[in-house]
Order: structure tokens, then sequence, then C-alpha cells
């Protein structure tokens, strides 16, 4: 009886990841074709409506600064709701210590399935105080986590982008606690 129930619940959690995974895909294309039948890129479609940087470009927002291991310090510089339900967390991890510095194993959290993809940011969770409920980071359909994954060595003073994607909470749900293994917790507020 239990093998049966967890064989469901798995089926119905993948189908779930499964369809949000399309949803979300669909919200990123943008519908996105221009005038000669190419895409669009986000770049040029960026410098073409005049709108402020995205995270990815360089902002110089903060939304919080998280001190961790070793020196490493992630910077969170954009938490946006996407059109197919989702969160996503933009910022950098900044290596502010004098020797290069690898991420610990540890921020992927505990997840067997998460784990084997290597080293990500996939034990990163948001908790919606209001609702009483905790977002993990969303996978597809191969289990890998919707993160930065596979980061390498950071050297001293030096820095590279990051994100993590989650289920979206409530629209009324403005400000999460973020929370990531071996970082320092902090609140941010979801724009969008």
């Amino acid at each position: 009886m239990n093998n049966r129930f967890a064989m469901a619940r798995k089926g119905v959690i993948a189908v779930a990841v499964g369809a949000g995974l399309a949803l979300s895909l669909a919200g990123c294309s943008g519908g996105g074709d221009g005038e000669d039948g190419k895409p669009k890129t986000s770049a040029s479609a960026s410098k073409d409506s005049g709108s402020e940087p995205s995270a990815q470009e360089g902002s110089d927002e903060t939304l919080a600064e998280l001190k961790g291991e070793d020196g490493l310090i992630l910077k969170l510089t954009s938490a946006r709701r996407d059109a197919g339900g989702f969160v996503t967390i933009s910022g950098e991890l900044k290596n502010d210590g004098d020797e290069p510095a690898r991420l610990s194993v540890r921020t992927a959290g505990d997840e067997t399935e998460i784990i084997r993809h290597g080293t990500s940011l996939g034990g990163a969770t948001l908790i919606d105080p209001t609702g009483k409920k905790r977002y993990y980071v969303l996978r597809d359909t191969d289990g890998r986590p919707l993160t930065t994954t596979s980061m390498p060595r950071i050297k001293a003073g030096a820095s590279i982008p990051v994100f993590m994607q989650f289920p979206a909470p409530p629209t009324g749900t403005t400000e999460v606690a973020f929370q990531l293994p071996t970082f320092a917790s902090a609140t941010i507020s979801i724009s969008g």
C-alpha cells in the first residue's frame, strides 16, 4: 500500500513539474519573433524598450547580501514573478576572501535527486510567513534543479552570476524569507 502511494505521489510530482516547466518555457519565449522572422534576444529587447537592465545585465539594486563560508557572499539583485507562475531570483556569488573558494556541496540540499546533478543552489527555499508555506527550487523532468549548477572555483575578488527558480507564492505575498544552506537568511521582496 505504501509503495503504491509513493509511486502515485512521484507521478503527480513529475506531472506537476513537467507542466510547470512547459508553462515556464512558454512564458519565457515572450512571443518573440521580430519583423524579420528571427527571434528577438532579451538584450536587444531591453535596449529597444529603454527599460532598466535585468540582473544578468548588471543591475545595481541589492535585495539582500548573505554571508556564507570561506568568504563567499551571495548578493540577490532580483526576485521577479514570471508569467508562468514562477519566481526567478537572480544575483551574484562573490568570493570576498583572500583565497580561491568553492561553494559547499551542502548548498545543493540533501535530496538525492538534486545532489546527483552536482554543485548547485538546489537547497534554497523561500518561506511565505503569511501563508505558512515553504517553496523549494523547481526541478526539470530529469531531476536537475532549476538553478545555476556546476559552479567553478571562484578566484579571490571574483564573482559569478547565479539564478534560482521557485513556484510563486500567492500574488498577495510580496515578502518572503530566503534561505540557502551555509548562508545567512534574509527577507526579500518579490516584484512583478
